[in-house]
């Protein structure tokens, strides 16, 4: 893996500053600790930091043509960068070198934009053409890579890897946006293509940037998106031998390596058939790694070892304590916006363990996403049969009372939470999901912000990013389009996020077989059915993994990568919280009424309620605010959704 940075003037031609083109490139050193190096001319600048994982020798960047008039900057893997490299070969393109970052630069000159159809992996780059005097930005299909950039108001653009090297540009702009504070205090992170900067925007997944010199920015542009084309299938056993010799397949291409190779085994069924797979493809003992909790409720770790065994790996396991929520300041440093997924403090560890041991681990994120493995598919499905019996009008009424009435219940099991359920009966598919997955309701978030936030929020409300996937949706059922929802939303801005600034804080790369995009196109095409079938989710995978996996493996309840954050909060996290209430930033900021987050926590620590990820999200929303702004401000211009 690596971090790319760039600098680019629309309009004019002046030198590059090379020392901020090393700072913005610098900054970023922990993704990349192996090698550095910039390239300048006028009206452009370039930078590089890598980890070298393939043709340690030469692979070093920015990366040129034979002419010098095409150059990139890359962070990723294309795995099928030997064919590729034959296929341009035929075509009369010279290589001088093995990797795969120069394949970009031939299949830049033979198909222009639309190389990106022909790589299979994660990437992101910038890549410059002198003759065309274009910039070209590119992000991969699912997100796995980040790629941030910014519109100054002298013309120039910027992009890199993470916020941090955009922000070491003293004309970028530090205004919070209002709708971003919306967004993040809904899901727990912020979706893309906004960030909590206005001025800075993540290019989207599966999206390009075209950006020509003497021309405005036009709109990013998509270039794939998943099909859910529907497969004609032989028969369930056959469909189920498929998918498992499609994962052993993007497996395989994701061993080459010339560095040492792992895998993180959480013990769940997803990173458990990566490491079967791997297994049964390595000539070596498979090392693997995963995390351990004191409270048996959170602790997958006997099943990561009962895989181990079986595979005879390689095995290393740590413990998770209450004290390592003193990451929480530097995990908001390493995030650079607020991100509120508290399973990034145990993947925090997990990664810092893999490295000592490794270079490169596997993962088995998408697999949830991809296969319909959460629980809350099998609730949303549940709710859309009593959905689909009353029209909207008469549910609304009728169902939105009952939840008013019904007193909350978060301490019940899901069947019992009749209040929550109502709530969802009350809603369209699109709401009710919404409701479901939000962190904080409307009338919360409506509470716990500040007058002059509310207004300044205007009538946006964050359902509208799921809104606007829905209505992109190519399928046509309701498993699928939340499943759609989930890879558009939570899996680039929340599990992958997560993964990717965990792992490059310690100079590690993960792979995900199960993203591989071909693999995501097949998968999206079986039907509903074979993904979730009576309360199974994952029912074709686990069939096709029976001869690989235990039962205990493949049908034991999901448990989740979380950590036991409730009761951190009535004990060692307490003082903590109460210390963050009284933050003077958190009072200075403005955007938040104070003596309903103290209601929060009273509720909380009384055992009333249950408002871990809320308190959560507040929290580390003012470590943000603690080492990233000094003086933090909030952009009043209006602004579309």
């Amino acid at each position: 893996m690596c971090a790319i940075a760039g600098i680019f003037d629309l309009y004019r031609q002046p030198d590059i500053d090379a020392g901020l083109l090393q700072r913005m490139t610098d900054v970023q050193a922990h993704r990349g600790p192996d090698d550095s190096g910039t390239h300048r001319e006028p009206g452009v600048g370039l930078g590089h930091r890598r980890l070298a994982i393939i043709d340690l020798k030469s692979g070093q960047q920015p990366l040129f043509n034979e002419d010098h008039t095409v150059v990139v900057v890359y962070n990723g893997e294309i795995y099928n960068f030997p064919a590729l490299k034959r296929e341009l070969e035929q075509f009369g393109h010279v290589f001088h070198t093995h990797c795969d970052t120069e394949v970009i630069v031939h299949a830049w000159e033979q198909w222009g934009e639309r190389c990106v159809q022909h790589f299979r992996g994660m990437f992101a780059f910038g890549l410059w053409d002198r003759k065309q005097q274009a910039l070209f930005l590119a992000r991969d299909r699912l997100g796995v890579k980040p790629l941030h950039y910014a519109l100054l108001d002298d013309g120039q653009l910027v992009f890199a890897s993470e916020m941090k090297a955009l922000l070491a540009h003293s004309r970028v702009r530090r205004e919070l946006d209002p709708l971003a504070v919306e967004d993040y205090f809904a899901y727990g992170y912020i979706p893309e293509p906004r960030t909590i900067f206005r001025q800075i925007r993540k290019l989207e997944p599966g999206h390009t940037l075209l950006v020509r010199k003497g021309s405005s920015p036009g709109l990013p542009k998509r270039y794939w998106d998943v099909p859910f084309k529907p497969h004609r299938l032989v028969s369930t056993e056959h469909a189920a031998d498929e998918l498992v010799a499609r994962l052993r397949e993007a497996v395989a291409i994701r061993l080459v390596a010339e560095v040492p190779l792992g895998a993180f085994l959480s013990g769940g069924v997803d990173s458990s058939a990566v490491v079967a797979m791997m297994a049964q493809q390595s000539a070596q003992p498979v090392n693997t790694c995963s995390i351990a909790f004191a409270d048996a409720q959170f602790d997958e770790s006997p099943y990561a070892q009962m895989v181990a065994e079986r595979y005879a790996t390689n095995h290393h396991s740590e413990r998770v304590e209450q004290h390592d929520a003193d990451l929480i300041d530097q995990l908001a440093v390493l995030y650079d916006e607020p991100f509120a997924d508290s399973s990034a403090l145990p993947t925090y560890r997990v990664c810092e363990l893999a490295r000592r041991r490794v270079t490169v681990a596997l993962s088995g994120d998408g697999g949830d996403e991809n296969l319909a493995g959460y629980r809350r598919y099998r609730w949303h499905m549940h709710e859309e049969r009593f959905r689909a019996m009353l029209p909207l009008s008469l549910r609304k009424p009728v169902f939105g009372t009952l939840g008013r009435m019904y007193p909350k219940a978060d301490w019940a099991p899901r069947p019992l939470r009749a209040k929550t359920t109502f709530e969802g009966l009350a809603r369209d598919s699109v709401a009710a999901y919404f409701h479901g997955v939000s962190i904080m309701s409307d009338p919360m978030r409506a509470k716990l912000f500040s007058p002059s936030l509310r207004r300044n929020i205007g009538q946006y409300r964050a359902v509208e990013v799921l809104r606007r996937h829905a209505a992109a949706c190519p399928a046509d059922d309701a498993l699928s389009l939340v499943q759609y929802l989930d890879l558009k939303t939570y899996l680039p801005g929340d599990i992958l996020t997560k993964v990717d600034r965990a792992s490059m804080a310690h100079g590690l790369e993960v792979r995900v077989p199960l993203l591989d995009h071909q693999l995501v196109e097949w998968i999206s095409g079986l039907p509903p059915s074979l993904k979730l079938q009576r309360g199974v989710g994952k029912f074709l995978f686990k069939k096709g993994l029976e001869p690989y996996l235990p039962e205990e493996i493949l049908y034991r309840d999901k448990m989740g990568f979380s950590v036991p954050l409730a009761d951190w909060f009535r004990g060692p996290l307490g003082p903590r919280l109460q210390r963050c209430l009284n933050s003077p930033v958190l009072a200075d900021c403005g955007l938040f009424n104070l003596a309903y987050a103290r209601e929060l926590v009273a509720q909380h620590q009384s055992g009333r309620r249950d408002h871990s990820a809320p308190l959560w999200s507040l929290m580390m929303f003012e470590s943000f605010l603690r080492q990233t702004l000094q003086a933090p401000t909030l952009s009043t211009e209006r602004q579309a959704a």
